[in-house]
């Protein structure tokens, strides 16, 4: 039995490489991801990151001959099911260093008309060819970390060739050309962005910038560093009104799928989304809208046969798709 569940994951002609979801997200509702990156090229090194340490860090935007192989698998995704809220392209580093993110946007709006959202760390909004490539998209989430150039150091670590001003001056750009395409997420940290100095610095930066929404978010799954610690749900709620424009805390709790969105997720799909981000029982069992038990069955298959390994952590217990260095394979 485990060895078939193994051969399953790692041959399944089904199993997808680049399309993960539909799962309930806690800001775009159902949402259909496209992962452009390979793990984990990024143009940060964030202390926070549920990814862990960046193994390539860039910012030159790269070819990568997956479009093809994308269109495919949604294509082949969107043919069965509800449709998603959104269609979110990310991945395993940052979505903009992929240079055919604009020709993808465009291919995906010819085939559907669910919205297009990219998650993005907005670090190369400065560059006009990555602008130009999302403007046909519909949603655009980058995210502020810090109020100076000392804290983006020390919080986000960036390429050297992307200074505090350039990057923010990137974002100012971009929500001019697009007004009201742009929702901020700012991350705080406890005891390090969290103080009501940092949120000031943040907040002038946030008045330049003039995004149509404004996100609080914090650590919610284990960090690449241990000192990047969770600020708590109470004291998120008194941060948010430090801000000068309204600020909407966003809830650490996966939403629920309704019954009428079930689509009965394989084993794959489970493999698929641990190979994005390290999730409980409790986060797979809601994104994937199945049963606690039916999902612990699953986990400990997979364990068995190597395709996961689990993280015990303070925050809890974690589980993410096993790396080839990891297996010793």
């Amino acid at each position: 039995m485990a060895s078939r569940v193994n051969a399953n994951v790692k041959s399944s002609p089904y199993l997808y490489r680049y399309v993960y979801g539909p799962v309930p997200s806690r800001r775009l509702g159902r949402s259909l991801g496209i992962d452009l990156m390979p793990m984990k090229r990024c143009t940060y090194d964030c202390i926070y990151c549920q990814l862990g340490r960046t193994t390539e860090k860039t910012d030159e935007p790269k070819a990568f001959e997956t479009t093809e192989a994308i269109r495919a698998e949604l294509d082949r995704k969107l043919s069965s099911g509800p449709p998603p809220d959104f269609i979110s392209l990310a991945g395993s580093g940052e979505p903009t260093l992929n240079a055919g993110i604009g020709d993808l946007i465009l291919n995906i709006k010819k085939m559907t008309d669910i919205p297009v959202a990219v998650l993005t760390n907005g670090s190369l909004l400065w560059r006009e060819e990555v602008r130009s490539a999302l403007m046909a998209a519909d949603l655009i989430l980058p995210s502020l970390d810090a109020g100076d150039e000392a804290m983006f150091q020390y919080v986000n670590r960036p390429h050297r060739g992307i200074p505090f001003e350039r990057m923010v001056a990137g974002l100012v750009d971009f929500v001019r050309l697009c007004p009201g395409k742009v929702w901020l997420e700012i991350f705080l940290l406890d005891g390090v962005t969290s103080t009501p100095s940092e949120i000031r610095k943040i907040d002038e930066i946030i008045c330049r910038i003039r995004p149509r929404k404004i996100q609080l978010n914090t650590v919610a799954r284990p960090p690449a560093e241990k000192f990047a610690c969770a600020v708590s749900d109470d004291r998120m709620e008194r941060l948010k009104d430090l801000f000068s424009a309204p600020a909407e805390v966003i809830s650490r709790q996966i939403p629920t799928e309704t019954v009428e969105n079930q689509n009965s997720p394989s084993t794959t799909d489970i493999v698929s989304l641990l190979a994005r981000r390290p999730c409980t029982l409790d986060d797979v069992a809601r994104g994937l809208a199945l049963r606690p038990g039916d999902v612990l069955k699953r986990l400990d298959a997979l364990c068995r046969t190597g395709a996961i390994t689990v993280m015990r952590t303070s925050e809890g217990i974690y589980y993410k798709k096993m790396e080839e260095s990891e297996s010793g394979s």
